[in-house]
């Protein structure tokens, strides 16, 4: 296969996260964005050392497996991929994504261990908690759309009005701002959406977060400060009280503007002012209660982090059973949650985390929950670990997408500690890392992989190890 040349092929299966191995008669080329059991035609981009990339061009013959898709989006938007599946199809996919990423790391060690399946999300639909919406046309010079970026596309982007892993709130929200700015629009009011390669314009994204269990919503319009010939405070009245006139399931506690001039295609603040209401919510998970505020990190699927959750306490009961006093680490530990579902069954756990805001939300939501056994403390794991002066009797990881830095695992494989527990966001990395684990003298004892986004390509994982020579 050569770069330009077109082939055609049957997809045979799609390793993680969105690569389709596609059978053609000249060979095999990876094609993102297709379905197994899919006859495609694509476009080769990259050919070397005997290795293929193509571009997908059609869809030339649907897979059996595939059904009508409940979005009017699919296909449009680069979010869900799996969405004209079945829901048992997208997990038992995902199930052999992650069982042929480990099964390498696996075959390596001669003891025993358990793959527990897939867990299925408990809200298959409407569950995200957080939504990052942007700002653009549909087209070049076309109508002003607010949404998700079309699949494929760094500029266009899809209205969308109909998202189904948002509930109706949020689709409400999204349908009433873009409304808004489109009348504004009409009347006259240069409110264009911020170009990103000419770095002009004002209307940028708009953040909506709701707690799955209490129905708080907070909500953001990110803009920049490229005002001329705009009444801002007059139109930012107007917007935040026609969205709290809106019939909601949950209930807004908190809108606010957010003013950023950074040139990158990010949401972030350079000042925030609250229009209505307070700049935080609260959430409940697993019988604690947390206060987040617009920019704090937090699982975006509530209910299935419980899950997760759930499945990551139970495995770490199962390695120390009922062992007392002991020294829990919970490193990359976010807004301590995990440190504190653990805080009844350790004598004490230490968090370590980079994101200083998120330190001082784990410390909050300890507070509020009557712990006094967790200690948040704000840095880079890899500098962390050599001031603290109380060695662990267990380590949970939680590490972002790349995983743990190489000279950080070194330093957590030094402790000699009997029992890690590894949750993955992106097993690509997980496998990087248990390949030192297992050098090192650990092994898997348990393993489980959790659907936390259904209809994407993502999957989380949970891995208990334990040293060898203590199994």
């Amino acid at each position: 296969m050569k770069k330009g040349q077109v082939v055609e092929g049957v997809v045979t299966r799609v390793d993680f996260p969105n690569k389709g191995i596609v059978d053609c008669e000249e060979g095999i080329c990876v094609v993102k964005n297709v379905i197994p059991g899919q006859k495609v035609r694509a476009v080769i981009n990259k050919a070397r050392k005997g290795k293929a990339e193509g571009r997908l061009l059609e869809v030339l013959e649907s897979s059996p497996i595939e059904q009508e898709s409940p979005c009017s989006h699919f296909g449009q938007c680069g979010s869900c991929i799996y969405l004209s599946l079945p829901y048992e199809e997208t997990l038992r996919i995902k199930k052999e994504q992650v069982k042929r990423l480990l099964a390498p790391v696996l075959s390596r060690q001669e003891e025993e261990w358990k793959f527990e399946g897939i867990k299925a999300n408990p809200a298959v639909f409407g569950y995200r908690n957080k939504m990052e919406f942007t700002f653009g046309d549909e087209r070049k010079d076309g109508p002003l759309a607010l949404g998700m970026h079309r699949r494929g596309s760094f500029y266009d982007i899809v209205s969308a009005t109909d998202c189904q892993i948002v509930d109706e709130d949020y689709r409400q929200i999204l349908t009433c701002t873009l409304q808004f700015f489109q009348e504004k629009k009409e009347e006259g009011l240069p409110l264009s959406f911020y170009h990103r390669l000419r770095h002009e314009g004002y209307l940028r994204h708009l953040l909506v977060r709701k707690a799955s269990r209490t129905g708080e919503i907070l909500l953001a319009l990110v803009t920049t400060t490229q005002t001329a010939g705009l009444l801002e405070e007059e139109i930012l009245s107007a917007w935040q009280e026609r969205l709290r006139q809106l019939p909601l399931q949950g209930e807004i506690v908190g809108i606010m503007h957010v003013k950023n001039d950074a040139q990158a295609d990010v949401v972030r603040s350079d000042e925030t002012v609250t229009l209505y209401g307070r700049d935080y919510f609260f959430e409940e998970l697993l019988g604690l209660q947390f206060r987040i505020s617009l920019f704090s990190f937090f699982q975006t699927n509530s209910l299935s982090a419980e899950l997760l959750y759930r499945t990551a306490r139970e495995y770490i009961l199962g390695a120390v059973g009922e062992q007392e006093g002991q020294i829990i680490y919970d490193l990359y530990s976010g807004t301590g949650t995990i440190a504190q579902m653990l805080s009844p069954v350790a004598k004490k756990v230490i968090g370590v985390e980079i994101v200083e805001e998120a330190v001082v939300a784990a410390r909050e939501n300890a507070s509020l929950n009557g712990l006094h056994n967790c200690e948040f403390i704000a840095g880079d794991v890899l500098k962390v670990l050599d001031t603290i002066t109380e060695r662990p009797d267990m380590i949970v990881l939680d590490p972002p997408r790349d995983g743990v830095h190489p000279k950080a695992l070194q330093k957590i494989i030094g402790y000699g500690v009997e029992n890690i527990l590894y949750i993955s966001c992106k097993p690509t990395s997980l496998v990087r890392d248990l390949e030192v684990f297992l050098d090192r003298g650990y092994a898997v004892r348990r393993w489980a992989a959790v659907d936390q986004f259904s209809w994407t390509g993502h999957v989380e994982t949970v891995v208990s190890l334990s040293l060898k020579n203590n199994a």
